[in-house]
């Protein structure tokens, strides 16, 4: 691309050698149909949010209902049903405990929110020395500068910004005498343990067994730190279970919702507390306020199409539509051997493939889509977050096509 093409500035990339961005007209299920007529299989549902496909009609209607009454209205002063009725939904199919809702409009942010409360509930409660954070090695938390801190290993995204954050504390996933050793030592200034619960996404899809984060769950009452699940990735389905914590049998001091909460139509988040974190700042102390405040936090378009996103959820049976794609994933990745690859890993509705050198994925974007599959690795992973909506025959095709991207 010229410079003359670059009035819109495009994610991840290098603006002066990336190719020219595939153009979409419209979306059908689980397809994006290009301007050139071409049909491609979204095989990463835009950055996994897009859980019902593309065009949904109840969806369309949410939003149209909605627009005819008022789109945006700030909520500072003043209030609305939809953002009303999202959080009592919300404290409804979130694990137990979980009472409080704040919301705001990105995944990132959600995040920056569930930092920023954690280290004020312990500044209310007289304890301002718990500031730092516990991440896991190889976690992804948004791209905001607070939430940067929280990840490592990371040669790509955030490597130019390593020198600008706060610093953290890592730990490897799975070992639970590392985690208990930095408790030790250090909880006195740790406000609290962020993790993406069994599934680590952009880190590159690395897994974690759920007795690891039961047991840190364990660990971290004991020395006094607040867990935090981000579920942006994770969240509504995507490991198997509504949430991913519904697996280790506990519930987080606070939880993160995005990415799929309005079924790919809009940016929201949610950042969800238990009462006793709520507690810390519910007084006449205008001091212990939470002072956050999105413009567009629980903007009543997006409150209205998540709640039919999770109405559709519940009666549509996605629980079993994702069992079965987890099967099929691994009937269809069985066996697989290969040179080029290291390992194949299955969770839920996500299949990754991790290649020796990520040189060996330079082309797939343009082998996948030459195929007909919308396809985006990153480094060494190629993988698959499909819509729950898909087919079988589908996703066949889309396994076919990592095949061939991967072991070419």
């Amino acid at each position: 691309m010229n410079n003359s093409q670059h009035t819109l500035w495009y994610p991840y990339a290098q603006m002066k050698t990336q190719s020219h961005p595939l153009e979409v007209e419209r979306g059908e299920g689980a397809y994006l149909v290009l301007k050139n007529g071409d049909r491609l299989l979204d095989a990463v549902s835009s950055w996994w949010c897009v859980i019902h496909g593309y065009n949904n009609t109840e969806l369309n209607q949410a939003i149209t209902d909605q627009l005819s009454k008022i789109a945006h209205v700030m909520l500072g002063g003043l209030t609305h049903n939809p953002a009303i009725r999202l959080a009592k939904k919300l404290v409804e199919i979130t694990p137990g405990g979980l009472n409080h809702v704040f919301f705001s409009d990105s995944g990132s942010v959600g995040c920056e929110v569930a930092m920023k409360m954690a280290i004020q509930y312990w500044k209310n409660k007289g304890e301002p020395s718990k500031k730092r954070f516990i991440a896991l090695k190889r976690g992804y938390h948004g791209d905001t500068l607070g939430v940067m801190s929280l990840g490592s290993d990371d040669e790509t995204m955030h490597a130019t910004f390593q020198d600008a954050v706060s610093p953290q504390f890592f730990v490897t996933p799975g070992d639970e005498s590392e985690l208990e050793s930095l408790l030790k030592n250090h909880s006195q200034e740790i406000a609290g343990f962020f993790v993406e619960p069994l599934m680590q996404g952009a880190g590159g899809f690395y897994l974690h067994e759920p007795s690891y984060l039961k047991n840190a769950k364990t660990l971290c009452e004991r020395h006094k730190v607040l867990v935090i699940a981000d579920e942006v990735a994770t969240g509504f389905g995507r490991t198997g279970t509504l949430f991913a914590v519904e697996q280790a049998d506990f519930t987080p001091d606070i939880m993160i919702l995005g990415k799929a909460l309005t079924g790919g139509y809009l940016g929201l988040a949610a950042t969800i507390a238990t009462t006793d974190v709520f507690n810390s700042f519910y007084s006449e102390d205008s001091s212990k306020a939470f002072m956050h405040g999105p413009t567009f936090m629980g903007n009543a378009l997006a409150c209205s199409v998540a709640l039919k996103s999770i109405e559709l959820f519940e009666r549509g049976e996605y629980l079993k539509k994702i069992k079965d794609i987890e099967t099929q994933l691994h009937n269809g990745f069985k066996g697989v051997s290969h040179s080029n690859i290291v390992e194949v890993r299955i969770k839920g509705a996500m299949a990754c493939i991790e290649v020796t050198d990520e040189a060996l994925l330079k082309k797939s974007q343009e082998i996948a889509a030459s195929n007909g599959v919308w396809l985006r690795p990153f480094g060494r992973f190629l993988y698959t977050m499909p819509p729950y909506i898909i087919s079988e025959k589908e996703l066949k095709k889309i396994i076919e096509v990592m095949l061939l991207c991967s072991a070419k």
